[in-house]
């Protein structure tokens, strides 16, 4: 029997998670993890740090790190906020931009994240089709909303808008927050990011994260670039929901690999290198491959379905991630590894499919 207190529960349908298998033999290939570890200094950093630091709070405004982002992107420290990934920062936009009584919209192959932080907040949103080469269209954005979130490249498609889609959303919806989730622009080519249109659109939100192309997912960072205005308000919200949210160590390791450029662009440059070496493979073996500029591959096997593959690799300890959804169900979602583990993938495909 349903108790009195359980009318109340806010009820949610969760975000699920790519698996997390502990086995050290299994080939992950399902979270868009960076194969390669972070730059050499934030490892000597780690092997030296003193856990004295534990025993007290953290700088709850991420100093060091906020001016270190401020620095390499060519910002003032105001433009910048940090979070506990992008999700933290993202989570913290909805809250803070989200609140019209319109309808937010996103395209309807995205972040999974997105109507699930629509649901818990009671935020109205729409869905906007991608078209049959899974883009979006700027045209269906020039509607009344309530803001507009989309990554760039998206995912789980992989698929590059060019800056002239993305400003003329932006340029279209001057009324409405534009939030431009550039997790994975690090992988696209040079020129690709929107975040100098910042000072010019002050509707706009990019967002960053350290968990792809900086190899640090297990520290958590994350972070905004806005005008100050937009940075303030969310920064208001950050305080009244929790002041430290940044801790000791992620500070320290995050501002270590910003100053570490070389290594970063270099283990960039070897990803792309193995991810376009991996999709004329797949292409070898029948399958279609949308154009990929992240650090993974969206793929439809040929000769099997995708669901036949997705186990199939799962058994030959192969995990990759597939989304049983109807526009996607064809499609296996494929990390890039090292060009060691991207063979063996190769090899396990030509024997099974």
């Amino acid at each position: 029997m349903s108790a009195v207190w359980e009318q109340n529960v806010r009820r949610v349908v969760p975000y699920v998670a790519g698996e997390q298998p502990t086995d050290k033999n299994i080939i992950k290939l399902n979270t868009n993890e960076n194969p390669y570890g972070p730059s050499p200094k934030v490892q000597e950093l780690a092997d030296h740090m003193d856990s004295d630091i534990f025993k007290k709070y953290p700088d709850q405004t991420a100093g060091d790190l906020v001016r270190a982002l401020a620095k390499y992107h060519g910002f003032k420290p105001e433009e910048i906020f940090v979070g506990v990934g992008s999700d933290d920062v993202l989570a913290m936009c909805f809250m803070t931009f989200f609140n019209s009584d319109k309808e937010i919209l996103f395209p309807n192959i995205t972040y999974s994240f997105y109507p699930v932080w629509a649901e818990m907040l009671r935020i109205k949103y729409r869905t906007v089709p991608l078209d049959e080469q899974f883009n979006i269209r700027p045209e269906d954005y020039k509607a009344p909303n309530g803001g507009i979130i989309f990554p760039n490249p998206n995912a789980p498609t992989a698929i590059l808008a060019s800056r002239e889609v993305v400003e003329d959303i932006i340029a279209s919806n001057r009324d409405s927050i534009v939030i431009v989730d550039e997790a994975y622009i690090d992988f696209a080519e040079e020129g690709s990011s929107v975040i100098d249109l910042t000072r010019k659109y002050d509707n706009l939100i990019v967002v960053r994260t350290y968990s792809k192309s900086r190899s640090m997912a297990g520290l958590r960072i994350g972070y905004a670039i806005a005008n100050e205005k937009l940075i303030k308000y969310i920064n208001d919200v950050k305080y009244s929901y929790n002041s430290y949210t940044m801790n000791t160590p992620s500070i320290i390791l995050g501002t270590a690999s910003v100053e570490d450029d070389e290594y970063f662009k270099e283990k960039i440059e070897a990803i792309k290198k193995t991810r376009e070496w991996f999709t004329e493979e797949l292409k070898k073996l029948g399958f279609k491959v949308l154009p990929s500029s992240a650090n993974f591959v969206f793929a439809s096997p040929k000769t099997k379905t995708a669901a036949e593959v997705f186990e199939a690799a799962k058994q030959a300890g192969i995990y990759v991630r597939y989304f049983k959804a109807p526009l996607t169900k064809d499609f296996l979602r494929i990390t890039i590894g090292l060009d060691e583990e991207m063979k063996k993938v190769v090899d396990f495909l030509k024997g099974f499919c």
